[in-house]
């Protein structure tokens, strides 16, 4: 199977980017491995910042911090307006903040300055500087020197931000200025938690000068607070004195006012306070009440009686229940117990004698005569109800009018009452004023005698016995922290910066190439491959030039070394791709000059031949033959004047008395650039066939790939590449390039190799579970690398 006649979309894909490299999410392996390769450069970051930070506190002057604490009163708060708690909460925290204010104001910096001196003061004017402070002052001035700033005058902000000219014209033109700005921005003023405890505080390079202030400026602002409430309560009673004057004026003037409007519109009152309008109204409404009932009482009376006496005489004794509670009702009993009694004679002189008898007669003539009586006694009685009822109903009206007439005069007294009542409570309220002022006035002139002050000082400050600045601790472990952070930076950035093939896996997922294996370096830092030959013998017979022939023979000197087992599996691979092929030509190439790939050609062809493998290695970089340098060939004539010639291997070969391998040179003649033509002559095709009838390995090292065209001209000719790419040096990006620019070439890569590898470093570049990362494991099966280096430099 030809694996040349592969097309290129149905060999490994190749991806479309680095960027889509990789997962979706965060991959914990990548960042273990990330730290491991990079630790090296996170620890050197670290101890460069432990020795910065060890820097700064040798060359950091000590400072000390002396602290007072000042209580603030909590009757503060008593002209609060109690409405609700949240708004007693913000005029607290309020006050706390202004009282802050006070302690950082001007005022209070000039009397701790003139107090103390501080303007004549050296430690406090100029004190010590770190290094890193005079570093920075050395910028600015460079800054100032280069662009000039217009004149910062005291006030203007904070004096650490002043530039050092500006600073020295300040201090020159007013040292207390000065002074007062440098103390007001220094002192430092915080509330503890949320407490009325406010903390004052002071940094300085000497313990005394900083006790010193703290102490003046605690003393200050008591003093402060005492004036403060002397001079507002002496403005206090100065106002309320004159205020006095005015509302006692006042209130005697009201009062005056409700009097003459009381005796003006006749509102007297009585004990009860009660208008006498509104007495009488009131007693005549309880006596029209009383009226209205004793005139219904009568009318009713006089309806039932006068109904009576209007259903006639034959009836008024049957009404039994008229006479039982009225005040003639004794004659009419009388006269009903002898109706009833002559009654019943009647009714018995008939029942012996009949109704004709005389008795008879004249008893019902007698109860005749009775019944008449007692309905004129009725009618006498009615008539005198009539009377009673008509003087309750003129009672009546009689004091219905006079109500009407209270009402109207009621009516209009309210009216005068509500500008009465209007008069009287803004004489009240002039009272109660007076009252209130008074008072005050009374209570600031005793407090004029003794001012009481809302704070006092808690913790008088002390002379601090250690430095609080700068921290030992803080500064070391900030120091390392922001070293680990920056070798993390840098680190972060050698690992973005990497764009270089480290692992097999990168090779086949970047580049969609079969990887053929490790070759670790051998020996010394290899020299470049395109520098000049040495014509001189004594130079050819140096250490170098053995030592580069010795790595020519590696898989011979040591078959049983990584490098060795890594070309052998090249050779499965050509032998698997190429099988039922007799003979078998294999170019290596590389991308870039001094990946090696020369090295590893003579490697490859010395194996082959130890094997048994008759093999024929050709230097086909005609420019630049490295190969046959490294390998020391003295020849007169080469491949060039082999395929010109028309000559066969033959007369311009040389045999290797070990391996039998025969190796065709390449002399360098002056420069020539024909070397694509050469190459993909019929004359190379020629020599080419001649060769395959002899040998089954025909080994060609051609140049890179990307200065020169003279690989692509030759690919005709061979039936599979090796790709040579050096370990953290070839960019994968130009090998990708490469690859969609020729797929011609592309199409005869058998596989990769990366050359060079540092095997200490690639443990660090293999994900977890590679292959990589056991490399320690296989050390028995290999010829130990110092063994293979003592071989090389034979």
């Amino acid at each position: 199977m030809n694996y040349a006649n592969f097309p290129l979309d149905k060999r490994m894909p190749l991806p479309n980017s680095d960027a889509g490299y990789g997962d979706d999410f965060i991959d914990i392996e990548r960042l273990l491995g990330m730290a491991a390769r990079q630790a090296k450069v996170v620890g050197v970051c670290a101890i460069i910042g432990l020795f910065l930070g060890m820097l700064y506190l040798q060359t950091t002057p000590p400072k000390f911090v002396s602290v007072s604490s000042v209580l603030i009163d909590e009757g503060l708060n008593k002209i609060v307006d109690d409405i609700s708690a949240a708004s007693t909460t913000m005029q607290t925290d309020s006050a706390i903040l202004s009282q802050i204010e006070i302690l950082t104001s001007t005022r209070l910096a000039a009397v701790v300055v003139d107090k103390l001196k501080l303007d004549q003061n050296d430690t406090f004017m100029n004190p010590p500087q770190s290094a890193l402070a005079q570093g920075v002052g050395f910028v600015r001035g460079l800054i100032q020197y280069v662009r000039p700033s217009s004149p910062v005058m005291p006030g203007v902000g904070d004096i650490s931000k002043l530039d050092p000219a500006a600073r020295d014209a300040l201090i020159a033109g007013s040292s207390r200025d000065y002074a007062i700005l440098k103390l007001q921005n220094e002192i430092r003023a915080d509330r503890v938690g949320r407490s009325y405890v406010i903390a004052l505080g002071y940094q300085a390079t000497d313990p005394a000068l900083a006790k010193a202030i703290t102490k003046a400026y605690a003393d200050a602002y008591l003093a402060d607070q005492l004036d403060a409430s002397f001079d507002a309560t002496e403005r206090a009673a100065v106002w309320l004195q004159g205020r006095l004057t005015e509302l006692r004026e006042s209130s005697q003037q009201a009062s005056l006012a409700v009097e003459k409007f009381r005796a003006e519109h006749g509102l007297s009152a009585n004990s009860d306070g009660q208008l006498m309008s509104d007495k009488q109204l009131a007693d005549l409404n309880a006596q029209l009440i009383v009226a209205q009932a004793d005139t219904a009482r009568a009318s009713a009376r006089y309806q039932q009686y006068k109904s009576i006496v209007d259903s006639g005489s034959d009836n008024a004794f049957k009404d039994a229940a008229i006479s039982s509670d009225q005040p003639s009702s004794s004659v009419i009993a009388a006269l009903k117990t002898r109706y009833l009694t002559v009654a019943k004679r009647q009714q018995d002189v008939e029942a012996n004698f009949g109704p004709q008898h005389p008795q008879a007669v004249a008893l019902a003539k007698e109860k005749a005569d009775i019944s008449t009586q007692i309905f004129g006694e009725l009618k006498q009685l009615t008539e005198s109800y009539r009377n009673e009822y008509e003087v309750a109903l003129a009672r009546e009206t009689a004091l219905r009018a006079n109500v009407a007439a209270a009402q109207g005069k009621s009516s209009i007294d309210n009216q005068s009452q509500v500008q009465l009542r209007d008069l009287d409570q803004k004489a009240t309220a002039l009272s109660t004023l007076y009252q209130t002022f008074l008072g005050r006035y009374e209570e600031a002139a005793q407090q004029q005698s003794f001012p009481v002050g809302k704070i006092r000082i808690i913790s008088d400050a002390s002379t601090p016995l250690a430095a609080s600045s700068p921290r030992t601790v803080i500064v070391l472990g900030l120091s390392l922290v922001l070293g680990v952070l920056m070798g993390a930076g840098f680190g972060g950035l050698n690992e973005f910066n990497e764009r270089f093939f480290r692992t097999g896996e990168e090779v086949r997922d970047r580049v969609g190439l079969k990887f053929l294996g490790y070759l670790p370096t051998i020996g010394s830092k290899p020299s470049k491959e395109d520098k000049p030959a040495e014509p001189d013998l004594k130079v050819a017979r140096s250490p170098a030039a053995i030592e580069r022939r010795a790595r020519m023979r590696v898989s011979v000197d040591a078959p049983a070394s990584m490098f060795s087992e890594t070309l052998r599996s090249a050779k499965i691979a050509f032998d698997v791709v190429m099988e039922g092929q007799g003979s078998r030509v294999i170019g290596v190439i590389s991308v870039l000059p001094g990946e090696g790939k020369s090295t590893v050609a003579a490697n490859l062809a010395g194996l082959l031949a130890a094997n048994g493998s008759r093999t024929l290695l050709i230097d086909g970089d005609l420019r630049n033959p490295g190969l046959s340098r490294s390998l020391g060939m003295e020849a007169e004539q080469g491949l060039m004047e082999a395929v010109v010639s028309g000559q066969t291997w033959q007369s311009v070969g040389k045999i290797d008395r070990q391996t039998k391998l025969a190796i065709i040179p390449a002399v360098l003649r002056g420069h020539f650039s024909h070397t694509s033509e050469l190459l993909s002559s019929a004359g190379m095709r020629r020599f080419i066939e001649n060769a395959k009838e002899t040998f089954e390995y025909i080994v060609v090292d051609l140049p890179p790939l990307g200065p020169v065209v003279d690989a692509k001209a030759f690919a005709p000719l061979v039936d599979g590449f090796v790709l040579v790419t050096e370990w953290g040096r070839t960019p994968r990006a130009m090998v990708r390039s490469m690859l969609e620019s020729e797929p011609y070439v592309a199409n005869k890569i058998v596989g990769a190799v990366l050359n060079k590898v540092d095997l200490k470093k690639l443990a660090k570049y293999g994900s977890f579970g590679a292959s990589e990362k056991f490399f320690d494991k296989y050390s028995s099966y290999y010829l130990d690398k110092s063994e293979v280096r003592s071989k090389a430099t034979v």
